[in-house]
C-alpha cells in the first residue's frame, strides 16, 4: 500500500450520495432550473461531472512544445511596420502576422505593401527561416501576395522547405466577408487550387490554404457555426484541390485553420479541441490516416471594447489561456486598444506579454492537452462535435458550402443566432464590462498612434489578371510590378456578406452621442436619482440605476437622500435634469413612490423611471402618477437608454 496516498483515509462517496445532499438543500426546487445552465448552443452545463474516459481521443497541437507567439504587423508605413516587427521579435514574439492594407482584419490600417521592395522593407532583418509568417491579404489579392512572398524567399536565396509561411489562400472567406467575387466562385476555387499546385512545385507543402472562422464569429455566429463553417469550407477546398490533380494527402497538408478565441473560457477551450477531432473524422472519411491539423488562434475582435479598453487585457488573457490549453499552434493577441485605432508600443508590449507570462511563468505549454480527462471539458467537446457535425451535414445536404452561401443558408443561420445574442447583450444577460456593466462615464482617453476610421473602409473592387499564371506573377513581382490598384475588373455580387460587429457597439454609440452633447452644449444628458428613505434603503438601487443609465452616457445626479418630498422636488429643479429615477426599497416604494412621482412631475420632470420592478398593484398606481418606465434587470437597455437620451 502506498503510504503517501491519502485517498484511503477518506470514505468513498457516489453521485447518488451527492445528489441526496443537493436535494436536501434545494428543498423540493427543480434541480435543472436551479443548477443546470445552458450555452447559446443549448448545451446543458451540469454542476458536477464524472472523470472523463481515459481512452477518449486526444486533441493535441501539431508540434510539441510552446505555441508560437504571433504579433500583428499593421502599421501603414513599411519602415515603421518593420521597426515594430523587430521590436516585437526582440521582445519575445516568435511569429508575425502581416496585415496588408485593405485586409478586413487590418481595420482600416495595414501595411502598404505594393511591390517586392515594399515587402523587403517591411521584413528587413526578419529571418524568415526562423520566424513563421502569416499573410493577411486584401480581398481577392491572395494570389498576388503569395507571389510577392515567394519572390522574397527567392530573393533571399532561401529554400521553401526552410521557411514557414501561412499564405492565406481563402477565396470563400473573401466572399463571406465581402459578398462579392471578381470571378465566378468555381473559377476562384480553380485558381486557388492551381496556386497551391504551383507553390507545391516550388517546395511549399503546408499552410497554403486557410479556413478562417473569424467572419462567422464577428457576425455573431456561435461556436457550433464556426466549426461547421470550418468543416464545410475545408471539405470544399479538399475537393477543389483534388479536382485539379492534388492527392488527398497533399490537399490535407495544405489546409490550415484559424479560429477566434474569446473570453468564454470553457467554450473556447472545447472549440479548439473539437476542431481537431472533427477534422480527424473528415480525414478518416476521406480514407486518410488522420494527421494533426495546424490551428491558429486570434483573440476575438467581437469582444473588444473602445470604452474602458483596459478590461480588454483581462479578456485576451482568458482567451489566450483557453486557446493555448485547447492546443492552438500559434496565438495572436489583439492589442487592448485595437478597437480605438493603431496600437502604440505599450499596447503591443501588453499583447506580447499576455502570452509570454502564460508560457514562461505559468508554463502552460509544458503539458500536452491538459484538459484531457476533465469530465466537464470532455463532455463539452463531445457536444460541440455533435452539434457542429449536424450543422455541417445541413450545409452538405444543401449542395455544399458554395450553394449554401449563394442561397443564404449560412448567412440566415448566423443572423438568427446574432439576433438572439444582441437581445441578450441589450438586456445584460450577456454583460460587457465597461460598456453595459460598470461604465466609467468620465474615463480618460487612451492613446493610440492613429484613430480608427469612423466606418470601416469599403472593400474596393480589385483587378484579377486572369491570364497570368502564378509563376508569371512571381516574375512580375521580381521585376518590380505593383499589386493591382482596384481600377480593373469589378467584383460581382455573389452572396450576402456577413457583417463584422463588436458586442459593445450599441452602448458605445450611445456614449458617443453623450460625448457630442457634452461638446456641443457643455453638459451630458442627465437623470436625477430621487433617493427615498435612509441611505441603507436606497443605496443598492441607486447604484444599480447609476450604472444602468451611465452605460448609455446619461449622467446620474446622485445625492444622500432628502428630508422631505419638497426638498427632493427642489433639488430636482436645481439639478438641470429633465428626467428622474426613483430609487429605494420595495417597502418604501409601497408608501412613498406614488407621492414622490407626483412631486417630481409637479417640479417639471418630463419622464419618470423607477429602479426595480414593483408589484402589479403598485405598478398600476405608479403609471397613473407618470412612472411608465422601469430600470430593472432584464430591461432592454439599448431601447430604454436611447429614449432617455432623447428625453434628457
Amino acid at each position: 500500500m502506498d503510504e503517501t496516498c491519502l485517498a484511503p483515509a477518506f470514505p468513498e462517496y457516489t453521485r447518488d450520495d451527492w445528489r441526496k445532499l443537493v436535494d436536501k438543500v434545494l428543498k423540493g426546487a427543480d434541480f435543472d432550473k436551479k443548477l443546470v445552465t445552458r450555452t447559446g448552443e443549448g448545451i446543458a452545463i451540469q454542476p458536477l461531472y464524472d472523470k472523463g474516459p481515459a481512452d477518449a481521443p486526444r486533441a493535441v497541437r501539431a508540434g510539441s512544445g510552446a505555441w508560437t507567439v504571433t504579433q500583428s504587423v499593421d502599421h501603414p508605413a513599411a519602415d515603421e511596420a518593420n521597426g515594430q516587427a523587430l521590436a516585437d521579435l526582440n521582445g519575445g514574439a516568435s511569429g508575425l502576422a502581416l496585415r496588408f492594407a485593405g485586409a478586413p482584419t487590418a481595420r482600416g490600417a495595414g501595411v502598404a505593401v505594393n511591390t517586392l521592395a515594399d515587402l523587403e522593407k517591411t521584413l528587413d532583418r526578419v529571418l524568415l527561416d526562423l520566424v513563421p509568417l502569416r499573410l493577411e491579404p486584401a480581398p481577392y489579392l491572395w494570389r498576388h501576395t503569395a507571389a510577392l512572398a515567394a519572390a522574397l524567399v527567392d530573393a533571399r536565396k532561401l529554400k521553401p522547405s526552410d521557411v514557414s509561411i501561412d499564405f492565406g489562400l481563402d477565396p470563400l472567406g473573401d466572399i463571406l466577408r465581402t459578398g462579392a467575387s471578381p470571378l465566378p466562385v468555381e473559377t476562384q476555387l480553380e485558381r486557388m487550387a492551381d496556386t497551391v499546385r504551383d507553390l507545391a512545385a516550388r517546395g511549399y507543402r503546408r499552410n497554403l490554404v486557410r479556413v478562417d472562422a473569424r467572419p462567422v464569429h464577428e457576425a455573431g455566429g456561435s461556436q457550433t457555426q464556426e466549426l461547421a463553417w470550418v468543416l464545410a469550407a475545408g471539405v470544399c477546398y479538399l475537393r477543389a484541390l483534388a479536382a485539379r490533380g492534388q492527392s488527398l494527402e497533399a490537399a490535407r497538408d495544405a489546409v490550415t485553420v484559424l479560429l477566434p478565441a474569446d473570453a468564454d473560457q470553457f467554450m473556447t477551450l472545447a472549440k479548439f479541441r473539437a476542431v481537431r477531432l472533427l477534422w480527424a473524422r473528415v480525414q478518416e472519411l476521406c480514407g486518410l490516416e488522420p494527421a494533426p491539423l495546424y490551428v491558429s488562434a486570434e483573440t476575438s475582435w467581437r469582444m473588444t471594447t473602445r470604452r474602458d479598453p483596459w478590461v480588454n487585457m483581462l479578456r485576451v488573457t482568458v482567451a489566450t489561456f483557453a486557446a493555448g490549453v485547447g492546443g492552438a499552434d500559434n496565438v495572436t493577441v489583439l492589442p487592448f486598444t485595437a478597437a480605438l485605432g493603431l496600437p502604440d508600443a505599450f499596447a503591443r508590449r501588453m499583447a506580447r506579454n499576455a502570452q509570454l507570462i502564460l508560457l514562461e511563468e505559468s508554463n502552460l505549454a509544458r503539458v500536452t492537452d491538459p484538459a484531457a480527462g476533465s469530465g466537464g471539458v470532455e463532455a463539452l467537446t463531445r457536444e460541440l462535435c455533435g452539434l457542429a457535425w449536424a450543422e455541417f451535414q445541413k450545409i452538405e445536404a444543401a449542395g455544399g458550402v458554395v450553394a449554401a452561401l449563394k442561397s443564404g443558408l449560412i448567412q440566415n443561420a448566423v443572423a438568427g443566432v446574432r439576433a438572439g445574442r444582441q437581445e441578450k447583450i441589450a438586456r445584460r444577460q450577456l454583460p460587457v464590462t465597461g460598456a453595459s456593466e460598470f461604465p466609467d462615464i468620465n474615463e480618460a482617453p487612451v492613446e493610440v498612434l492613429a484613430p480608427a476610421p469612423v466606418a470601416p473602409l469599403p472593400q474596393d473592387a480589385r483587378r484579377m489578371d486572369v491570364a497570368a499564371s502564378f509563376e508569371e506573377l512571381v516574375d512580375q513581382a521580381k521585376a518590380g510590378a505593383a499589386l493591382p490598384d482596384g481600377l480593373g475588373r469589378v467584383a460581382a455580387p455573389v452572396a450576402e456578406a456577413l457583417p463584422s460587429l463588436r458586442d459593445a457597439e450599441p452602448f458605445e454609440a450611445l456614449r458617443d452621442l453623450s460625448d457630442r452633447r457634452l461638446a456641443e452644449k457643455g453638459a451630458r444628458p442627465k437623470v436625477f436619482l430621487a433617493n427615498l428613505g435612509p441611505i441603507a434603503a436606497f443605496t443598492a438601487r441607486a447604484t444599480f440605476a447609476k450604472n444602468f443609465f451611465e452605460a448609455g452616457g446619461v449622467e446620474a445626479v446622485t445625492n444622500d437622500g432628502f428630508p422631505s418630498l419638497e426638498a427632493m422636488a427642489e433639488a430636482f429643479r436645481q439639478s438641470g435634469a429633465r428626467i428622474a429615477c426613483i430609487c429605494s426599497s420595495d417597502a418604501i416604494y409601497e408608501g412613498q413612490a406614488v407621492a414622490a412621482a407626483k412631486a417630481l412631475t409637479a417640479a417639471g420632470a418630463g419622464a419618470l423611471y423607477l429602479a426595480g420592478r414593483p408589484s402589479a398593484e403598485l405598478e398600476a398606481a405608479l403609471k397613473e402618477a407618470n412612472v411608465t418606465r422601469f430600470a430593472c434587470m432584464g430591461a432592454d437597455l439599448i431601447a430604454v437608454l436611447s429614449e432617455a437620451i432623447d428625453l434628457a
